[in-house]
């Protein structure tokens, strides 16, 4: 008898200990992310519609939309680019410096985008390493379309390598060596044994990278120069118009970031759960 009051007693605690874990993840969750989301949308739609839709007429507003989508189409694809030739280097071959080639993949991570972007700016700057040169040719990096992209490149670039390094490991050379012994090219073996393999970490990558590259604000504020119509993205304007007191066009424009948010969260869950349902169809028939 004690010991089924005993187990009982178990029992209780640990489903108090659930049900008190749930609370508090729901609570943090409603107060750092649910709130602060309808807060934006409330204040964006504050003085109705019509006062939001105009807020996108604004000539400055169109021009870093426009930037922030040109910086992203420039800096994905070519973080796609990277990922895939790290991940394979560092899953498919044994060389020197292999860790130290995984570090500086994970150093933005550790590394403030501020200080990258100041980076760049010692870099290619008037008075940077390479500034003299980039005047006599007349060519601009810093304050600039290219040092935006820059920077975006470079707090972005570890997402779609740090997502690919571990699938590719985990699925060894096998299937590759099979292909190559039957004739196949190896465009073809990458084409149609890797990549199939590979397509959902690739995806989950990407957009995990676009939604950086859209929302960055460190490395981007201080490569820009804040100039109107030229070198302002989506976040920068959001505070440009905030410290102009022109609230609800702030808000306006933070709410298609928060949009992008939201997307890159579905998208997120519908890669996971293709991932999870693959998994699982592979496992029934395994075990068939």
């Amino acid at each position: 008898m004690k010991t089924i009051s005993n187990t009982k007693k178990l029992q209780n605690e640990s489903r108090l200990i659930k049900y008190l874990l749930i609370f508090t993840a729901i609570a943090f969750l409603m107060i750092i992310l649910v709130v602060p989301l309808i807060t934006i949308f409330a204040e964006a739609f504050r003085k109705g519609y019509e006062a939001y839709f105009l807020s996108f007429n604004d000539e400055y507003v169109l021009s870093a939309l426009k930037l922030t989508f040109i910086t992203a189409a420039i800096a994905v694809p070519l973080n796609v680019i990277f990922g895939i030739c790290a991940s394979w280097a560092v899953a498919k071959y044994s060389f020197f410096g292999k860790s130290f080639l995984i570090t500086l993949i994970d150093l933005p991570f550790a590394v403030s985008p501020v200080i990258s972007g100041f980076v760049y700016i010692l870099l290619f700057g008037a008075q940077g390493w390479f500034g003299h040169y980039l005047m006599e040719h007349d060519i601009q990096i810093i304050f600039a379309v290219p040092g935006i992209v820059l920077a975006t490149i470079f707090v972005t670039f570890p997402f779609v390598a740090r997502e690919l390094i571990p699938l590719m490991q985990e699925m060894g050379n096998d299937e590759e060596q099979a292909a190559l012994l039957l004739g196949a090219s190896g465009f073809q073996t990458f084409w149609k044994v890797t990549l199939p393999n590979i397509k959902w970490g690739l995806l989950y990558g990407v957009i995990l990278c676009n939604a950086r590259a859209m929302g960055e604000f460190g490395a981007v504020s201080v490569v820009s120069g804040h100039i109107q119509g030229l070198t302002n993205t989506m976040p920068l304007q959001v505070e440009i118009l905030y410290n102009e007191y022109n609230f609800v066009a702030a808000f306006a424009v933070s709410t298609l970031l928060a949009l992008l948010a939201l997307f890159t969260l579905v998208l997120k869950y519908i890669l996971e759960w293709k991932v999870q349902r693959k998994i699982k169809k592979l496992d029934n028939k395994s075990k068939k």
